[in-house]
C-alpha cells in the first residue's frame, strides 16, 4: 500500500496560495484510493430563516488552509495514518428538494461503495437525512450524536416533510436511527411548546442542553455520551448554531446562550475510540459571517472528525 499523499507543503507553496481544498489536501481524482473524502454538499432549499448555507462548505475550504498535520490534542496525524482527500461537491436541484436528497443519497452512496467514509460539510440540515440512509444500509440503523441549537425533529413546515427541521424525525420513521442510543447536544432556546419536547423524547432522543454542558463540562457530557452510545456505529451531526453565536455567528438560525468552540471541540475529543462511521457539518451561511469566525471554527471540526476517524484507524 503507498502512503498517504497529505496536504500541499506550505514551505514550498504559501498557505494563501493554489486550490482552496479542505487542509490543502489532494483532490479524489488525484489518487488512486481514499479512506476519508471530505465531501461538499452546496443545498439550503431546506432552510426556514436565513439562506446562504449553499456557500459553506466553499467557506470552510478557505478557511481550513491553515489546518495542520498533526493533533497534538489527540496525538494523531490523521492525514498519515489514512488518506483524506478532497472529493469537491455534490451538485443537486436547488428547486426541487425531494430531487436533491435522492441525487445526495446517491452520491453519497457511490463514494463510500469501496469502504470510504465520509465527513461532509453543508449545506443545510436537510442533507442530514440521505447521508443517514447511506451509513444505515452499510452498517444498520446507527448511534446519532446531532449537535445543534434546535431538535430538528419536528413534523413539517408549510406542509414540506423534507426542511432542516425535520430529518431527524424522519430518520426515525424510516428506522435508520437506533433509538437506544440518540442524543441533542447543545439545545437551547424558545420551542412552539412544551409538546415539542414530550414529541422528541418519545422518538427515542436524550437532550443535553448548551447550560447542561456549562455546569457540567466537557469531560463529565462526553463520558455519559460514550456511554449511551457503547461500541455501536456512530454517525455525528453537526448544525454549527450549537456554538454561541459569538463563536459562530454566520449561521441561519442563530440562538442566544450556546456553547463555545472550546467546548464542542473537547466533547468531540472525549469521544475518541468511538465506533464512528460518518459525520456532516452543516449551516455555515458566510454571508453573515465576519473575520470568518464561523468558517474558522466549522473547518477545526471538521478536522477533529476527521481526526476521530483516524484514531478508529490506528494500531
Amino acid at each position: 500500500m503507498t502512503e498517504p499523499r497529505g496536504p500541499v507543503d506550505s514551505s514550498r507553496v504559501p498557505r494563501f496560495a493554489g486550490p482552496a481544498t479542505f487542509a490543502r489536501l489532494p483532490r479524489l481524482d488525484e489518487v488512486t484510493r481514499a479512506d476519508v473524502a471530505v465531501v461538499g454538499v452546496p443545498f439550503d432549499a431546506g432552510v426556514s430563516y436565513r439562506p446562504g448555507a449553499r456557500f459553506g462548505a466553499t467557506a470552510v475550504r478557505e478557511a481550513s488552509r491553515l489546518l495542520r498535520p498533526y493533533n497534538p490534542a489527540l496525538d494523531v496525524s490523521p492525514f498519515a495514518t489514512q488518506q483524506v482527500v478532497d472529493a469537491g461537491d455534490i451538485a443537486c436541484n436547488p428547486f426541487n428538494i425531494n430531487e436533491a436528497i435522492e441525487t445526495i443519497q446517491e452520491a453519497a452512496t457511490g463514494l463510500q461503495a469501496d469502504g470510504t467514509r465520509l465527513v461532509t460539510i453543508g449545506g443545510d440540515h436537510t442533507i442530514a437525512l440521505p447521508l443517514l440512509r447511506t451509513v444505515a444500509a452499510k452498517h444498520g440503523p446507527v448511534a446519532l450524536l446531532h449537535f445543534d441549537a434546535h431538535l430538528d425533529t419536528w413534523d413539517t413546515y408549510f406542509g414540506a416533510e423534507y426542511t432542516h427541521g425535520t430529518p431527524f424525525r424522519r430518520a426515525v420513521e424510516e428506522g435508520i436511527l437506533d433509538t437506544e442510543a440518540l442524543s441533542h447536544v447543545g439545545t437551547r432556546g424558545p420551542l412552539y411548546g412544551k409538546q415539542d419536547l414530550t414529541d422528541d423524547e418519545k422518538l427515542g432522543f436524550g437532550i443535553v442542553t448548551s447550560a447542561d454542558v456549562y455546569r457540567r463540562g466537557a469531560d463529565e457530557i462526553a463520558d455519559q455520551l460514550r456511554q449511551r452510545i457503547g461500541n455501536r456505529p456512530l454517525y455525528i451531526s453537526i448544525d454549527i448554531d450549537c456554538l454561541d453565536p459569538a463563536h459562530a455567528p454566520g449561521t441561519g438560525t442563530p440562538e442566544a446562550g450556546g456553547m463555545t468552540s472550546r467546548e464542542l471541540l473537547e466533547i468531540l475529543r472525549g469521544l475518541a475510540g468511538c465506533n464512528l462511521v460518518g459525520a456532516d457539518v452543516v449551516e455555515v451561511a458566510p454571508a453573515y459571517d465576519h473575520a470568518e469566525i464561523t468558517a474558522v471554527a466549522a473547518s477545526h471540526v471538521a478536522y477533529d472528525l476527521v481526526s476521530l476517524l483516524a484514531l478508529k484507524e490506528a494500531p
